[in-house]
């Protein structure tokens, strides 16, 4: 995700050598570390971002949550430190590439899955600390490993040390994602992913028989409850003008295994789904419907889940909370509107919502497609800029909010 180049880049921290905006040389620059999975050169990533915190001249700590992965966090004391403090998330981990269906070099910096905030996060802090701002909160940028594969050696494990209690954390701000509008999405809350495989046992035999009970015969009335209800939720997305997608249950069919030659008819056989359940959704009566499923398409089925999550908690946004109020009125001062949705996909955010902890996803870029993972993944030079003004507002605005019950 890098920003194209159809404007000159005027309102940045400071210009490069090269006559480029100094924001823009520095998303280059941490574009090009190759922390793409499944070998991610982590080491490259915190020796970045050691030296950001000595530029930022901010203490930077790092707890390693599980071998190799680092959690690292820079401190800007607040005035009242006793009070809850904000977070700033982001990750520093990307997707896998595919170098034969981009149409650049992606490590030259023309494209990626960078997380955005973790540069525009910087940047405004940078030019807020420049201009000799102090705030009462305490402010933390976080840099957490493994977010694109999971977050389990990652945010996952670390909200359950006490190093992330420590943090006191009030309030956090995590990535979002693009809006192709005028307006900007907000995300109080995400879908559960739940990755599941079905196995189905059957009858083997030869591939020239009429064998009873198969494998295959189980398995395709498995594909069909699954896809089924795929299509129902689909034309619920299709026909109501109030939904987004994350308003819905997506289920998609992303793995089959099963079969050893052409002529044997397996003894069993796997199919695997990717569901992305929304927090309306009544989770038990959600794996009732599938042991339903199991059941009708016949005897020996059995699922797991690689992943389940049921946490369902979701961050205020009724003007009446201290917390959403100033994210929202702050908004508004810039002449932003604000368009409130559940994630469709799954972020860090999740895990800081699981132990109680407000959390909005938030990323500053309208006017831009939403082309999450996609190749060619790009964004506009002026929408990048653009976006670090707006965290210049909002980073203040949140450290200053007053004591609140929540701080005694």
């Amino acid at each position: 995700m890098l920003p194209d180049k159809d404007g000159s880049g005027g309102c940045g921290g400071g210009q490069a050598t090269s006559g480029e905006d100094y924001s823009v040389n520095l998303f280059r620059e941490y574009l090009r570390l190759r922390t793409v999975h499944p070998e991610p050169d982590y080491d490259a990533a915190l020796r970045f971002l050691d030296r950001i915190a000595e530029e930022l001249g901010l203490p930077m700590k790092k707890i390693e949550v599980c071998p190799g992965r680092v959690v690292s966090i820079m401190t800007w004391q607040g005035t009242n430190p006793a009070l809850k403090s904000i977070l700033l998330n982001s990750h520093t981990d990307v997707v896998p590439v595919y170098q034969v269906q981009i149409h650049a070099q992606v490590f030259k910096a023309y494209q990626s899955s960078a997380d955005l905030g973790s540069v525009s996060y910087i940047q405004a802090i940078r030019r807020l600390k420049a201009e000799g701002k102090k705030f009462i909160r305490t402010i933390h940028l976080m840099f957490v490993p493994d977010e694109e594969v999971g977050g389990h050696k990652g945010m996952e494990t670390f909200v359950k040390l006490p190093e992330f209690e420590e943090l006191n954390i009030g309030f956090a701000l995590d990535e979002g994602l693009a809006n192709p509008g005028e307006a900007f999405t907000v995300f109080y809350g995400e879908r559960n992913p739940w990755w599941i495989t079905v196995h189905c046992p059957g009858s083997p035999g030869h591939g020239s028989r009429f064998v009873e009970n198969t494998a295959a015969e189980k398995l395709r009335s498995i594909i069909n409850s699954f896809l089924d209800f795929r299509e129902k939720e689909k034309h619920r997305l299709n026909t109501s003008e109030c939904f987004t997608l994350g308003d819905v249950t997506t289920v998609n069919m992303t793995m089959v295994k099963g079969g050893v030659a052409y002529n044997v008819i397996p003894a069993e056989m796997d199919v695997s789904f990717d569901l992305r359940i929304p927090p309306t959704v009544n989770l038990q009566e959600f794996e009732e419907q599938i042991k339903k499923w199991c059941k009708e398409a016949g005897e020996g089925i059995t699922y797991e889940f690689a992943q389940k999550h049921m946490n369902q908690n979701l961050t205020s946004t009724d003007e009446s909370d201290p917390w959403w109020n100033t994210f929202s009125t702050t908004c508004k001062a810039m002449n932003m509107t604000l368009e409130k949705e559940i994630f469709p996909a799954a972020t860090d955010s999740r895990f800081i919502r699981a132990v109680g902890l407000p959390a909005i996803g938030f990323s500053p870029m309208n006017r831009t497609p939403i082309l999450l993972h996609d190749h060619n993944e790009y964004l506009n030079e002026q929408v990048f800029l653009k976006g670090i003004q707006v965290y210049e507002n909002l980073v203040p605005a949140l450290a200053n909010v007053p004591a609140l019950p929540c701080d005694a």
